[in-house]
């Protein structure tokens, strides 16, 4: 037997078969599920009940226990899904279009909340629901690049075509998410600068902990979520594949 077939790293290939990652992916669904619901009640408990109120905004800052989680997914996920999209165009692999596909739907969930929750909160501080502001504006371009993602797809019938059509869309728009990013940096926004920097806080570290737990529970939610869906896409496509037709038979769909 050659090396390369007895290789870890081309052991690993195997897992990019739709037939095979299915079952794995029902087996991580409830997993992680059950984890996005235990930290979202830690969190959320941490963050209303536990965390001081703060001494400028009043209790009205709490809703970032939502909205910097929300946000901060949005834009991981849409680099996310941008890099699948690319692998499925570069080396044509199903699966890796398929989860660029799978993760579309959470990205734009996770814009939009990050959107609401940030109106939300701007009213009591700014006074307005809504403002032009730089990163407010970007992140709704975001949203409007998930929609645009999904809905090219959707409007293509050739799943093919619709994976690169999608791809190239996806790949453009990476670029939205450094100027998300650093938009309070390189422009004068109403928008506050990141409260959380790699190895140090302005936060209290009640606050601290309320928002790094709702991170993971966003992030545990969002796996579970992007795994379900890319399961319904994979039965979605090889309907007609042979280990669809004989799971169906076997009723372990």
């Amino acid at each position: 037997m050659s090396s390369v077939t007895t290789s870890p790293g081309f052991g690993l290939f195997r897992y990019a078969a739709p037939n095979v990652f299915y079952p794995i992916a029902g087996k991580m669904v409830p997993l992680f599920a059950v984890l996005a619901a235990v930290l979202a009640a830690i969190g959320l408990y941490v963050g209303f009940f536990m965390a001081p109120t703060d001494a400028q905004q009043g209790d009205s800052y709490r809703i970032i226990f939502i909205h910097v989680p929300s946000a901060w997914m949005a834009m991981f996920l849409y680099v996310t899904m941008a890099f699948w999209a690319g692998v499925g165009l570069v080396f044509n692999t199903r699966l890796s279009s398929m989860m660029a596909q799978a993760i579309a739907p959470t990205g734009a969930l996770m814009a939009f909340i990050s959107l609401w929750t940030g109106a939300l909160w701007g009213r009591p501080t700014w006074g307005t629901y809504w403002v032009w502001d730089a990163r407010l504006t970007s992140t709704l371009i975001l949203l409007f690049l998930y929609l645009g993602f999904i809905a090219l797809q959707a409007a293509i019938d050739d799943k093919r075509r619709a994976d690169k059509a999608g791809a190239v869309l996806a790949l453009v728009g990476v670029v939205n998410v450094p100027i998300i990013y650093f938009s309070v940096k390189w422009w004068n926004t109403l928008h506050q600068g990141a409260s959380v920097k790699p190895g140090s806080s302005s936060m209290a570290e009640m606050m601290l902990t309320a928002m790094l737990v709702m991170v993971f529970a966003f992030w545990m939610y969002a796996i579970a979520a992007v795994l379900a869906r890319l399961r319904a896409i994979i039965l979605e496509r090889e309907r007609r594949a042979q280990w669809v037709l004989d799971a169906r038979e076997q009723g372990t769909l």
